[in-house]
């Protein structure tokens, strides 16, 4: 076994994923480990495409945009994925500011019912 590939074990660790998940990756096609046997190697690639799968995910991509935008590099290369990558990222900054927004509200109506409910006790 050549030094730069992990195990499933060490992938799950790396990444601190479920067992579940990475096989969930692996029957959507984002990841395609090398199989010897029953045990799955992952390589620098597959790290990779680990380390961008989990940045799509935290800024609340769905996996299925993330796998598409992985696919457009092997079918066309960096200059179009860069292009996608820019169309997905102003689509998903409108979102989230969006998100933020009501988050925002939501917390100053919540700080506005507590502090209504706060006067209504006894002062002690």
């Amino acid at each position: 076994m050549s030094d730069n590939r992990l195990s499933f074990k060490e992938m799950c660790a790396k990444f601190d994923v479920t067992p579940r998940t990475l096989r969930y990756y692996e029957y959507i096609e984002l990841l395609s480990p090398e199989k010897e046997g029953r045990n799955r190697f992952y390589t620098p690639r597959e790290v990779a495409r680990m380390t961008l799968i989990m940045r799509g995910r935290r800024f609340g991509f769905s996996l299925e945009e993330i796998r598409q935008w992985l696919e457009i590099y092997q079918k066309e290369g960096t200059e179009p994925q860069l292009q996608a990558w820019l169309s997905m990222a102003d689509r998903q900054l409108v979102a989230l500011r969006e998100q933020a927004r009501e988050l925002e509200h939501t917390i100053a109506d919540l700080e506005k019912l507590r502090g209504d409910a706060a006067k209504l006790l006894p002062k002690s």
